[in-house]
């Protein structure tokens, strides 16, 4: 057996344990089998463990042979002869694809330790973990992707875990809205990832990373596209990563998001989810090179998100909020270190920022706890006062900014504004003009359901 042949196996097992893992959790409530708490996290710490295993395997083979790039083509899946459209289905293990691989494999197999005792006899514990096997597969999925619809595909398996983790206690109304909320900002980072990946076929022919950065692998690869090509592309995957990973202007979603159990706030909005943005305009980055505006862009955004997200974080009454906005400040500032070109400082970085959230998160239950023990072990209370640069700032402009940071920079009320109103509006009208013409046919009125009398507190909890 050659060393071609053990990385394909190893690269097969590291997409499918979490495969299995969605198949074994999933599988037995359809057929009305339930598995007890110990079994469920019995398959969860073998998946976690076998993928992790293969993982360092992988690099540890890669570092002895001395290579980068070793990719694992599993062949079309679809074929489309007529639009000249095929799903490759081909995985990549390079620079940037193994660590966060094993990134995802580590806090994913922590979250699931921590939560089998968090969520014990928790009346969702079993869907908590379906949910949780999807996104561990979406993770790994999107780390590896070789080619873009593979990644849109992984993508998706993200976003949909993520929004019904928002509202897992679906018993109340708020945490419900908010997945719709968050779920609403996904579908808007989708469209525009898909036209990004329409538009890659058009110009290249395929949707092929390897083949759209022309010579060289990861970092040091040169695209095939021209400026203003790239430059297009760019902006929509920009859009794309913006959403997934809220960046301004979609940054009001993220507070609400803490609507879910502390496991998945830790997973998603404290680890990988909220650094999948970044991730893609790493994976992207040659794409930047051939841009100027585009990489000046990207710098604008991530400063402006990591400055916002610092002021906003001053202000937040719990900790969970404090600590999302203080992951986005990282996330911003990550942003733009990419747009200046420093990728591995970028990878670090996420590497890093996603193990200390990790673990903030995790211990934010009992944050009361520890802030008590420390003032026991001080002997008095913590001093709380205004930093120097605070004291510099006039009274007015620091009570304009506190105003900016309770709503959050008015970034909602400027989407309800500029997106959903007129959205809805739309749809009113085309919904007025069918039923006008369908009672025109029917010679009176044409909806039974129009005599269904509606429930008005459902009607203003379902308002956005």
């Amino acid at each position: 057996m050659n060393t071609e042949t053990i990385l394909f196996l190893l690269g097969v097992t590291v997409v499918t344990s979490p495969a299995a893992l969605v198949a074994v959790l999933g599988i037995p409530p359809l057929i009305g089998c339930r598995l007890s708490e110990q079994t469920m996290n019995r398959y969860t710490y073998a998946s976690t463990v076998i993928g992790l295993l293969a993982s360092i395997a992988i690099l540890v083979i890669m570092l002895v042979v001395d290579t980068r790039f070793v990719p694992i083509e599993l062949g079309n899946w679809v074929v489309i002869p007529q639009q000249h459209f095929h799903f490759h289905l081909k995985f990549v293990f390079d620079r940037l694809s193994v660590p966060f691989v094993i990134l995802s494999f580590l806090l994913c197999g922590t979250v699931g330790a921590f939560t089998s005792r968090y969520l014990h006899r928790e009346p969702g514990y079993a869907r908590f973990y379906v949910c949780y096997s999807f996104f561990t597969l979406g993770m790994i999925v999107t780390s590896l992707a070789g080619t873009i619809e593979v990644l849109f595909f992984g993508w998706e398996l993200v976003g949909l875990s993520s929004a019904l983790l928002v509202a897992f206690f679906h018993e109340r109304p708020t945490p419900v809205r908010n997945g719709i909320r968050v779920w609403s900002v996904y579908r808007l980072a989708d469209a525009a990832f898909l036209i990004a990946a329409v538009a890659m076929h058009h110009l290249t022919g395929a949707g092929d990373f390897e083949r759209i950065m022309g010579s060289g692998h990861w970092p040091e690869g040169q695209a095939v596209l021209t400026s203003p090509q790239a430059l297009f592309i760019g902006l929509l995957l920009l859009a794309a990563a913006a959403g997934k990973s809220a960046l301004v202007p979609f940054s009001g979603w993220l507070p609400r998001a803490m609507e879910g159990p502390t496991p998945s706030s830790a997973i998603f909005y404290g680890a990988l989810s909220v650094h999948l943005g970044a991730f893609l305009l790493l994976r992207i980055s040659p794409i930047l090179e051939l841009s100027f505006a585009l990489s000046a862009i990207v710098v604008a955004i991530g400063l402006i998100t990591a400055a916002y997200a610092s002021i906003t974080a001053r202000v937040q009454t719990d900790i969970k909020c404090a600590l999302a906005f203080a992951s986005l400040t990282q996330v911003g500032i990550i942003v733009a270190e990419i747009g200046f070109g420093l990728r591995y400082i970028a990878l670090i970085h996420i590497v890093g920022h996603a193990s200390l959230r990790t673990l903030q998160l995790l211990r934010a239950p009992t944050l009361l706890h520890d802030y008590h023990t420390l003032e026991n072990a001080l002997g008095g209370h913590l001093e709380n006062e205004p930093s120097f640069l605070g004291k510099l700032v006039p009274g007015q402009v620091r009570n304009w900014f506190y105003r900016f940071a309770q709503e959050r920079g008015y970034l909602d009320s400027l989407l309800d504004e500029c997106v959903v109103y007129p959205f809805r509006r739309v749809f009113q009208w085309c919904d007025a003009s069918e039923r006008r013409w369908t009672d025109w046919l029917s010679g009176g009125q044409s909806r039974a359901s129009d005599k269904v009398e509606t429930h008005s507190e459902i009607v203003e909890e379902l308002r956005l």
